[in-house]
């Protein structure tokens, strides 16, 4: 039996909030006999479930193309959702049956389809320094139950939303992290469910995250902006066709919240005695909340999210409560984990409580946290008393093994920890086990790699004060991170971001997004990431659009390097990183013995050739001032079998002048 199953469009199941113009289906197919191939296809497109109002249909296409088949006569319009189905036909001209019938659903594709403004916290209620976290709140009325509802939010800073007392979605660190001038994600909610005929309310919770918060080690803030502020519609469809929106305006109030310091290095300080319990409810009475402020902020900048949401993927609980030789209190969670620890309590109102994040003992067994540099990792909590209590952090992560716990007591009961795994929601594709367990040992520390540092950007750690989106660590871990897991939507994502940092001249900022400043960017291996990334992702995945989309960056790479070398054929200017952390380097050195100059020039060559630029002659690899041809290892490493771009360009009829 031949049935078609696993049907996705750009890459996600049953999508809501797309921006995509000719979204891309795809399938697998499952047989009870091997060696079955499929032959053509057919994939219809309704407006209704049932399919009675069919938009478009394929007919039959013979091809044995099943992933990122575009939908290019489709015209799509915003915030209609559409059914899709798939049928097949192997080689001896059998035929599936229909595939169960999926969807997808677009999202606002034009500027001026929104009203909603952007508003703030007062200054007055909490000045640009303030640590302190504000609270929204705005409230509408229905009258009658819709039958669609739909969200459509984003944030300065990062944001969570309540609407009638519930959590609406379940991704985290929401809107994410872009190249905030240029690229700043909306989320999309189905809140059908949430929605109550008569009164309803909505509240916020907005936090400094990457756009106003520390970032990098010099204790840096206020990269991107100095104000958190929030853009949410609603939109209501009723039964008889009829719309409503509701947005953030003047009308809406603004509080001082319980969070009274959020970073994504530092941690949080939490105060449950200035909790506003009900806030997010109706009726809920904010005569004294402050109105809140209009910001003039851009909204060119809006584009539908790419990527997977950071979600709360897995749960550990602590193996074992250890008291240093300090006389410290510690949890075990026998895992190094990226995340934080949600505990429980039953404390006096006004008891504080601490919980240090660290990664080691030190040799002594005490709690080490030098690696951690200027970041804290610390979660603050004062109980509000009257009986148990919980709590768990909104807006920062922690990277750690160990917990050091003050003010719990002398003998915590480990019950009431448990260690909480975030990252980006990215499906798991490959595994590897063998007999050897220091090998698999090895397996699971890379996984464990993953997970930590692919929390909305690649970053290089997850722990101290940097977790920056370092282009040489994406390019150099990109093909295994896409055998372990699906990661083509999230380096969609960060490719973006990528082309949207690049410099002018086509250098490469060394982080994306760039938080380093305009004069650090362009090492060989680091900047390459322009090039391979894309490549890697159209290997794996067949992607050829990221390919379109992302060349004119390939391009402006190749093109700054060529401008840097010497006759176009060597690089050998700059500051390159080179082997960075070789264990040759010299005493108080970061970089390797291997000749900077010889590193750089193989990638350059690398770039060249997957760019799909013409063949470099070895006759003209010379070193600079003599006729003597470069290193036989060079030679050797540009000679590997490496594959070329030439050829392969995805759309003839949008084919840009300058493809070779």
């Amino acid at each position: 039996m031949l049935t078609v199953q696993k049907l996705r469009v750009e890459y996600k199941e049953n999508p809501v909030g797309l921006d995509v113009r000719f979204p891309r289906i795809s399938w697998q197919l499952q047989s009870e006999k091997r060696d079955v191939l499929q032959q053509s296809y057919e994939i219809e497109v309704s407006a209704e479930a049932d399919f009675r109002r069919r938009l478009w249909s394929s007919g039959r296409v013979y091809s044995e193309q099943s992933s990122h088949v575009e939908l290019a006569e489709l015209m799509v319009r915003s915030r209609q959702r559409y059914y899709y189905r798939v049928r097949v036909w192997d080689m001896e001209d059998r035929s599936t049956e229909w595939s169960e019938t999926a969807f997808w659903e677009m999202g606002l594709l034009a500027q001026e389809e929104w009203q909603a403004e952007w508003i703030s916290a007062p200054l007055s209620l909490l000045g640009v320094e303030s640590e302190q976290c504000p609270l929204l709140r705005g409230s509408f009325h229905t009258a009658a139950k819709p039958v669609k509802a739909r969200m459509y939010a984003t944030a300065l800073g990062l944001y969570e939303l309540e609407l009638n007392g519930s959590r609406v979605g379940d991704g985290y660190l929401t809107p994410g992290w872009t190249s905030y001038g240029q690229r700043l994600q909306v989320q999309a909610y189905d809140i059908t469910a949430q929605i109550a005929a008569g009164e309803n309310a909505v509240g916020a919770w907005l936090g400094n995250g990457w756009y106003k918060g520390n970032l990098g080690w010099d204790n840096r803030r206020h990269l991107f902006g100095s104000r958190t502020a929030l853009l949410m519609q609603i939109h209501l469809t009723y039964e008889d066709g009829s719309e409503q929106i509701f947005a953030t305006g003047e009308n809406w109030t603004a509080a001082a919240g319980p969070i009274l310091m959020s970073e994504l290095y530092h941690g949080e300080s939490y105060d449950a005695r200035l909790e506003l319990s009900g806030f997010s409810r109706a009726g809920y009475d904010d005569s004294r909340w402050s109105r809140v402020e209009l910001i003039t902020h851009s909204k060119e900048m809006l584009v539908a999210q790419a990527n997977v949401p950071v979600r709360k993927i897995e749960q550990i609980k602590p193996l074992k409560l250890l008291k240093t030789p300090a006389g410290e209190t510690v949890l075990d969670m026998g895992q190094n984990m990226v995340g934080w620890i949600q505990f429980s309590l039953d404390a006096p109102r006004g008891r504080q409580v601490e919980l240090v994040h660290f990664e080691v003992l030190d040799r002594d067994g005490n709690v080490y946290t030098d690696n951690l540099r200027g970041a804290r990792q610390k979660i603050t909590y004062i109980a509000k008393g009257g009986g148990p209590e919980s709590y768990e952090p909104r807006f920062t992560f922690q990277g750690f093994r160990y917990v050091q716990l003050t003010g719990f007591g002398e003998e915590p009961s480990l019950q009431d920890f448990t260690g909480i795994v975030l990252h980006s929601d990215m499906e798991r594709t490959g595994f590897f086990a063998c007999s050897n367990p220091l090998i698999n040992q090895l397996q699971h520390n890379i996984l464990w790699g993953q997970k930590g540092n692919f929390v909305d950007v690649p970053t290089d750690c997850p722990q101290r004060d940097e977790r920056l989106g370092w282009t040489g660590d994406a390019q150099m871990f990109i093909r295994t991170s896409a055998y372990l897991m699906n990661v083509a939507p999230f380096f969609t994502k960060w490719l973006k971001d990528l082309s949207a940092d690049q410099l002018d001249n086509g250098g490469v900022p060394f982080v994306i997004p760039n938080v380093l400043g305009e004069n650090e960017h362009s090492s060989s291996a680091w900047g390459d990431a322009a090039v391979i990334c894309p490549w890697t992702i159209y290997q794996c995945y067949g992607d050829k659009r990221i390919l379109e989309e992302q060349y004119p960056s390939m391009q402006g790479w190749v093109e700054y390097i060529r401008r840097q070398g010497h006759d176009g054929l060597l690089w050998n200017t700059g500051f390159h990183f080179g082997d960075w952390l070789g264990l040759d380097a010299k005493p108080d050195s970061y970089k390797g013995a291997t000749d900077t100059g010889l590193i750089a020039t193989a990638f350059y060559a690398y770039s060249v050739q997957l760019r799909g630029r013409r063949p470099v002659y070895w006759g003209e690899l010379k070193t600079p001032g003599s006729t003597r041809s470069c290193p036989a290892v060079l030679k050797k490493l540009l000679t590997g079998n490496l594959s070329r771009l030439r050829g392969v360009y995805p759309y003839p009829h949008r084919q840009p002048a300058f493809w070779p």
